[in-house]
């Protein structure tokens, strides 16, 4: 690999031992994946998928710890991801006891995110590049980042460069300020080698669609066609929010870090020409959705609880806000479940309920709609920033029925998955037989059953 001047200083040790190390293994991954040199993270802030103390990754905060010392610090500030965990979310005593062992590392991360210069206390989500946040990309900035979700939407929404990298090298890169030049940063990696035209009768669920993608086009790049028939032109926050949502679920079931939407995200209208897009690959293969697929994803979908003694009855946790929600996610949602507590007659929420957000839009959210705010508390619901899926993948909860409309927390957790008219359903009406087989292969339509390419 190719150094610059201040890169070959690193290496000869010129900064100490511990950058010289971290130098190495970059140039290490870079090679790995046919880098020729490294290119300089322009990003205004850094942002770390470390954000859960587990007991087991010890050896991770060992090697924090080892940076810090070295004097290896981020070049810049950062955000990082959720807690696992938060005082004020309703758990028993001794689950509480519990989480204090699983998570005792907490403090000790927590501490050296604070020496290496994490922005704040509210720094701790994984949609860093929410308004009220602050880690906003521009277009084109170089990063370093390895949070699947925020990567997706850097990406594509913003039109950032940035791989699928882990928390490590992540954590290395914002370190050295420089990133290995391959894949996604490159003009060719960014090409598309899928044409999804999405043909359904109805704007599709974000989280669904995004599955859709994801299952068909792993690892590649996806350009979609079809949604500004729904979302119109201009990336609202509303449009933010659907492709933030859709993006998540594409990077949770098929590692996918970047998706183009026709006449909506920055590089398919920059690129657009009359006689089609130069960012579709000559030979890219075509992926119809349909609500047939859509039904078969949903359909496709493994039921969790069957591990259990038995595998139906009532939930007694539902999470919203995986990816977490924006200020106008959760004023759309108080209003949804308003609207469902109204039409079955109940006061309150028929289960614990958690939705999740970044702790500064929470705060947005109560002083921009403090009327929603209120009518959220009343319905009993708990709004918190931790990580769904910290707080989920552990063996606490493998015997809790959990319900969610989140597709990356249904992935890689033991919740299972709704749809977001279904999920407000239970959680204002309550738990019946008839959910019990909802969204299975029983209920998707003959013709669903096999994929359309």
């Amino acid at each position: 690999m190719i150094l610059n001047e201040e890169l070959l200083a690193v290496q000869r040790g010129e900064q100490g031992e511990a950058m010289r190390k971290v130098l190495n293994t970059l140039v290490m991954y870079g090679e790995a994946f046919g880098a020729d040199r490294m290119v300089k993270i322009t990003g205004r802030m850094g942002h770390a998928v470390i954000g859960t103390g587990s007991m087991t990754w010890k050896p991770v905060f060992d090697l924090m710890e080892e940076l810090v010392e070295g004097g290896a610090l981020p070049r810049q500030s950062f955000t990082t991801d959720p807690r696992g965990v938060e005082p004020h979310v309703p758990m028993s005593f001794a689950d509480r006891a519990m989480f204090k062992i699983l998570f005792s590392n907490q403090k000790r991360m927590e501490k050296e995110w604070e020496r290496m210069g994490i922005k704040d206390q509210n720094a701790y989500t994984c949609t860093c590049y929410m308004e009220e946040v602050g880690n906003i990309p521009e277009y084109g900035d170089i990063l370093g980042w390895a949070e699947s979700s925020a990567v997706s939407y850097a990406n594509s929404v913003i039109g950032a460069r940035c791989n699928r990298n882990s928390g490590i090298l992540e954590l290395m890169s914002n370190i050295l300020g420089y990133v290995p030049e391959f894949g996604l940063l490159t003009d060719e990696g960014r090409r598309a080698d899928w044409i999804v035209e999405v043909r359904c009768e109805k704007l599709p669920e974000p989280q669904l669609l995004g599955s859709a993608i994801g299952f068909k086009c792993v690892e590649d790049v996806p350009f979609i066609k079809g949604l500004d028939k729904w979302l119109g032109t201009e990336l609202t926050q509303t449009v933010k929010d659907y492709l933030k949502d859709m993006g998540a679920a594409a990077a949770s079931n098929g590692s996918v870090g970047l998706y183009h939407v026709e006449n909506i995200t920055p590089e398919a209208v920059k690129h657009a020409l009359p006689e089609g897009n130069s960012l579709i690959k000559e030979d890219a293969k075509v992926f119809i959705v349909d609500d047939a697929e859509i039904a078969r994803v949903k359909a496709g979908y493994p039921n969790p609880w069957e591990e259990l003694k038995k595998a139906s009855g009532a939930p007694s946790l539902a999470f919203a806000g995986c990816p977490h929600f924006s200020c106008e996610q959760l004023r759309d949602w108080t209003d949804r479940l308003a609207a469902g507590l109204e039409k079955h007659g109940n006061k309150r929420v028929t289960m614990n309920t958690i939705f999740c957000a970044a702790p500064d839009v929470s705060a947005a959210f109560a002083q921009k709609y403090p009327d929603e705010a209120a009518k959220l508390m009343e319905m009993g619901v708990t709004v918190s920033g931790l990580c769904p899926l910290s707080y989920t993948s552990n063996p606490l909860t493998d015997k809790i029925r959990i319900i969610t409309a989140s597709n990356k927390l249904r992935y890689y957790s033991k919740a299972r998955f709704f749809s977001e008219k279904e999920l407000v359903e239970i959680i204002t009406g309550g738990w019946s037989e008839k959910w019990d087989t909802a969204g299975t292969a029983a209920e998707a339509p003959e013709e669903a059953i096999e994929g359309r390419c």
